[in-house]
């Protein structure tokens, strides 16, 4: 984990500076660079490094601590996703700035009646874990009933019927790929990253979410019936294919979603939610896998990770030595499975 990240950091010395693409420039606290300080600041928790502290809250700092593009008040998922590393540095330093923006941003939503906002899964995971936080820090239910409302209509309504099949215990990634569209294989169409951001979403809202809540043991059932679904559809060699149920619409490695599934079985074994024998096997072949097919040795680059898109397609081919369009949440991710695996090691 410390070869992968000190690549990043040695890449990026700058936490400021913005990320520079031939079709545009993006800020540095994008949902992208948002999941990496995700990952960094597990990487934290189990490695109390002070550079590493220092880098995150550099970041902060050249951000104001606001959401993506400087829109405080944004309803759009992705460029709040930043707020959920903002908040770990408060809860480690309380000074207020640091969740200023971010707590004026959801507390804009809160008091709003408009629940459909999440149309797409990967929302879920940037969103609905800062809810959880801000409900933790201010022992509020009004966070964690709104963000409980989001979820059950991206669940239940959007779409037709919702995104999630309960039957199958995967998601579709949003209302394009619900039935009748299928993969050449006439399967669903179940993305591999976009059901792993609901996974680990799962995983970071019942974190800060008291477990006698009602919405803990809906998270929890949908957290399990996910990891039961995963489990028979893991590649031998460790990884999951991109499209979850047709290996042979670009099949082969691929790091995000194994690594976001990775977390999450973790930390379900850990806290006593999954069956160790069933699911622990699963964990080690997936992680061994990222670590000896994925990380490069010489430099800490990470390989097989799929870029920006919506689908199986997209950001393709998957390569061990193509870097993506954007590296840094595949860092994050793979920050994050091994945090969590660090723990229940221990």
């Amino acid at each position: 984990m410390e070869l992968a990240n000190d690549y990043l950091m040695k890449k990026w010395p700058d936490p400021g500076a913005p990320i520079v693409h031939p079709d545009r420039t993006r800020p540095s606290n994008i949902w992208t660079r948002a999941v990496y300080y995700e990952g960094l600041m597990a990487l934290y928790g189990i490695s109390p490094r002070e550079e590493l502290l220092n880098y995150a809250v550099t970041w902060g700092e050249k951000h104001n601590w606001n959401m993506a593009y400087n829109q405080t008040y944004t309803r759009h998922a992705d460029n709040q996703a930043c707020g959920q590393a903002y908040i770990d540095l408060y809860l480690l330093n309380k000074e207020p700035v640091r969740i200023a923006a971010t707590k004026a941003c959801f507390d804009s939503m809160i008091h709003t009646s408009k629940i459909d906002d999440w149309t797409w899964i990967d929302a879920i995971q940037m969103a609905m874990p800062v809810f959880s936080r801000l409900g933790y820090i201010y022992n509020d239910t009004a966070y964690y009933n709104h963000m409980s409302q989001m979820y059950a209509c991206t669940r239940n309504k959007l779409g037709g019927n919702g995104l999630f099949n309960e039957i199958e215990g995967l998601w579709w990634r949003d209302a394009d790929f619900v039935p009748p569209y299928r993969e050449p294989n006439g399967e669903d169409c179940y993305w591999s990253r976009g059901n792993g951001w609901v996974f680990a979403a799962l995983v970071r809202t019942m974190d800060y979410l008291p477990e006698n809540s009602p919405y803990y043991t809906v998270f929890l059932s949908d957290f399990q019936k996910m990891a039961a679904a995963l489990v028979p559809i893991q590649r031998p060699d460790g990884y999951w294919n991109v499209s979850l149920h047709d290996s042979t619409h670009f099949g082969g490695k691929e790091l995000t979603g194994t690594a976001l599934f990775t977390y999450g079985m973790a930390w379900g074994i850990r806290k006593g939610y999954l069956k160790r024998e069933i699911y622990l096997p699963v964990v080690i072949k997936a992680w061994n896998a990222m670590v000896k097919h994925s990380l490069h040795p010489d430099s800490g680059m990470l390989g097989f990770v799929q870029g920006t898109g919506k689908e199986p397609k997209d950001s393709q081919p998957v390569t061990y030595d193509r870097q993506p369009n954007f590296e840094d949440y595949g860092l994050g991710c793979f920050l994050l499975a091994g945090s969590e695996l660090h723990k229940l090691a221990k």
